[in-house]
């Protein structure tokens, strides 16, 4: 098992990507701490893990305040005695460009997508510093890498996710800590399906999710899952402020 024994916090990890990590994290040994604002969904992730006679436990977080991110890595602590693996994927969602994105919108977005990442992996580190090092990996998007049409705030806000992982693997590799991000493309997540059934034709709206990329579809939250794993995982160990690209070629046009 790759991850055996290592305690893992994976925020949003009540569904989606997070959900498919938390599992595929447990399957491999690991000690899951899932953080996300919906207590549901957090719960029937760790119920999920525990069937499956996997530690985990859940803890209600909304990543955008500082206090609730300490609070979290402080009760994964004191519940597993460590912490050794973050995977910061709690994300939000924006339509617009730069004259419809709403001054709040704008706000919002990179208060979860940005600051949240920061708040988290400002109050783990300390705890991977004092277990002699550590893996995070931020959940960014192939829109933080190339520009898509009507997103603006969200493709800013991976744009700073994918440096973030670049400027704290700097910082931190004397500590052995590691820093990468994984760029998921469209994903079947239950927000992306909602959103294309809510389109004015579902059918044409999926169309063009898919068709826009060379492998003609949309990617599954385990293929996410499982990049996300490889990266936190021992297995790449000299890679540090690597950027992970999972979006059936979009990129590569």
């Amino acid at each position: 098992m790759r991850l055996k024994d290592k305690v893992s916090v994976i925020t949003g990890a009540g569904a989606g990507i997070g959900k498919a990590t938390a599992l595929r994290f447990a399957q491999e040994g690991a000690k899951v701490v899932v953080a996300d604002v919906d207590d549901e969904a957090g719960e029937e992730a760790v119920h999920q893990i525990k069937e499956a006679g996997k530690e985990a436990i859940f803890i209600r977080t909304d990543v955008s305040r500082s206090e609730d991110c300490r609070r979290l890595m402080e009760k994964a602590y004191q519940t597993f005695g460590r912490i050794d693996i973050l995977v910061n994927n709690a994300g939000i969602y924006v339509k617009g460009d730069v004259t419809s994105t709403t001054e709040q919108d704008w706000k919002r977005i990179l208060s979860v997508n940005v600051d949240g990442i920061f708040y988290c992996s400002r109050h783990a580190v300390p705890f991977m510093i004092k277990a002699r090092g550590g893996s995070i990996v931020n959940v960014g998007s192939e829109a933080g890498i190339v520009g898509i049409k009507n997103q603006l705030a969200y493709n800013v806000s991976k744009a700073a996710v994918i440096m973030m992982a670049k400027s704290m693997a700097i910082d931190l590799a004397s500590y052995n800590i590691r820093v990468n991000a994984v760029c998921p493309g469209t994903t079947e997540t239950p927000l992306v399906k909602a959103a294309i059934e809510q389109s004015p034709d579902p059918a044409e709206a999926r169309k063009a999710l898919e068709s826009c990329r060379p492998a003609n579809r949309l990617g599954r939250p385990e293929e996410i899952a499982s990049a996300i794993l490889f990266m936190a995982s021992d297995e790449p160990g000299y890679a540090t402020g690597s950027s992970l690209v999972i979006d059936g070629g979009l990129t590569a046009w």
